[in-house]
């Protein structure tokens, strides 16, 4: 199970907005096959570890390991339970049930009604964890929410004023790097008005290989310039803008707008339309009030914190989190923090 856990892990971004599971196949002690989910629209883990093996009448005496419950429904694909039952595989252990309503343990039922002997709950903890974002979106309903921020060792995310439109770095190179690599493991990318005209960002994955998120702009006034880097139309965007606008913009191939009511909470509203548009994930990256906002109405699961070497003596302070730190890790002369909302578990 622990291996299927690590191949999960693979599939983490690519997979969305399925969860990424892991699966493997073993035969007298002997791994015959493994796989994870595929890209949307492809194939799930169980098919593709099924696929792995060579040989497939060792399936008939081989126990099948994964993550989460096999679907019994169809979707994009036939459900998995009934591969493994067309497969004749005996055995299967199962991490944790899916809470999906469409599957939460018909799965099982099916495995079991076929004369399967099953097994639930092997590491059910640690593989919650690693499907934590899709069991919030279920459960919660609202997406898994990351936040991110740099701050000085003053407690600074941001100077006085700048030069230019480009971002001041208070991290080193390792840690914007790894910044590049969370970016693709989330579904979206949040970010407001102020941090767009302070740094005009992509928002986009370039130190790393995967898929963009969808970008999410709260442009309350709309008053982010048009040859602005979010507005290119490169890639899938949301655009939140103040239900007083009374000239929205025309939606455009990758750009869609969505109007929030900008003066009640924040935080809620901005959930409900990435939930609408089944988002299960999304990475806050500021500034400090779109962050603190986040904070205040206690929608987060994580904050990543990383702690630069410099010092600014004065201007933006970082947000204020109000909760024990969960790792502490070194990146080179950066330290990395990392907290969990201990009021959310999955």
């Amino acid at each position: 199970m622990r291996r299927c856990i690590e191949l999960a892990q693979k599939g983490l971004g690519l997979s969305r907005p399925n969860p990424s599971v892991g699966c493997v196949i073993v035969w007298q002690g002997q791994l015959i096959g493994e796989g994870f989910t595929s890209a949307y629209e492809g194939a799930h883990a169980e098919v593709n570890a099924i696929h792995a093996v060579a040989d497939k009448s060792l399936l008939s005496q081989a126990t099948l390991y994964v993550t989460l419950e096999p679907c019994a429904h169809f979707g994009k694909t036939p459900p998995c339970a009934d591969l493994i039952v067309k497969h004749a595989i005996p055995n299967v252990v199962v991490g944790c049930l899916d809470t999906n309503v469409e599957v939460a343990g018909k799965g099982v039922q099916r495995l079991l009604a076929a004369g399967c002997d099953v097994v639930v709950g092997v590491l059910e903890q640690e593989c919650r964890e690693q499907h934590r974002r899709f069991f919030t979106f279920q459960n919660l309903q609202r997406p898994y929410i990351v936040l991110k921020w740099a701050e000085t060792l003053d407690g600074f995310i941001a100077p006085e004023s700048k030069d230019g439109r480009r971002p001041v770095w208070i991290s080193n190179a390792e840690s914007q790097q790894l910044v590049h690599k969370w970016r693709g493991e989330e579904q979206a990318i949040l970010v407001g008005t102020q941090t767009v005209l302070a740094d005009n960002p992509k928002l986009t994955l370039r130190t790393w290989s995967g898929n963009n998120p969808l970008r999410v702009v709260l442009d309350r006034g709309m008053r982010i310039p048009e040859d602005f880097e979010v507005l290119d139309d490169r890639t899938p965007t949301g655009i939140l803008v103040d239900v007083t606008c009374k000239k929205m913009p025309k939606d455009q191939k990758h750009t869609r707008y969505f109007k929030i009511d900008f003066s009640q909470e924040l935080a809620s509203q901005i959930c409900e339309v990435l939930f609408r548009l089944k988002v299960q994930s999304v990475f806050v990256e500021g500034g400090k009030q779109t962050l603190q906002t986040f904070i205040d109405a206690g929608l987060w699961d994580e904050a990543r914190v990383f702690v630069g070497s410099q010092t600014f003596g004065s201007g933006v302070e970082a947000p204020k989190l109000g909760a024990a730190l969960f790792e502490k890790h070194l990146i080179k002369d950066t330290q990395l923090h990392l907290y969990r909302n201990p009021s959310h578990q999955v």
